[in-house]
């Protein structure tokens, strides 16, 4: 087996190598997810989900394809590797794939204007020298948010950077 020199694509992540920093993304999958959906030409939107929204499995809101609900969210869940700012509203719609409705989908929908406006963003890691790296995880939880079951949802972001070593 040969050397096939630096890594730059794998599993649909993208790896940038700059001087100072290493970044993994997945714009052209993001674009394909967003042709997928037909949301090729939406108006992108700052946030991924409405302040204070609350969505319940039991809407009697019309059915909407359950097979393109699932595909587009499925595929969401795998830009949630390069994407943490969109795990806690992934997350939240993957509750709904059994029986997607409107109000479900319109919530997919603002998340795919999100990644309109955000295609090229991903996870940089610094690059360091002389010093350690240094985690700071912050979590939060949102008490018995899930008006179907009562359960909590809770989230995690993970910071890491660099402390010089004293």
């Amino acid at each position: 087996m040969g050397d096939l020199g630096a890594l730059s694509y794998y599993l649909s992540i993208e790896v940038k190598r700059g001087k100072e920093e290493l970044t993994l993304g997945q714009s052209a999958y993001a674009s394909k997810l967003l042709e997928k959906s037909g949301m090729t030409e939406c108006k992108p939107c700052e946030t991924p989900m409405e302040e204070k929204l609350k969505l319940m499995k039991a809407s009697t809101t019309a059915k909407v394809d359950a097979t393109l609900y699932r595909r587009i969210v499925g595929g969401l869940r795998y830009l949630v590797h390069t994407r943490p700012d969109i795990m806690f509203t992934v997350g939240y719609v993957s509750h709904f794939m059994e029986d997607p409705r409107e109000d479900h989908w319109a919530m997919v929908k603002r998340l795919l204007c999100y990644f309109k406006g955000t295609v090229d963003h991903g996870i940089i890691f610094p690059r360091t020298s002389g010093s350690r790296l240094q985690f700071t995880v912050v979590s939060d939880v949102d008490m018995v948010g899930d008006i179907d079951g009562r359960r909590s949802t809770s989230n995690m972001l993970v910071f890491f950077g660099s402390a010089p070593i004293s």
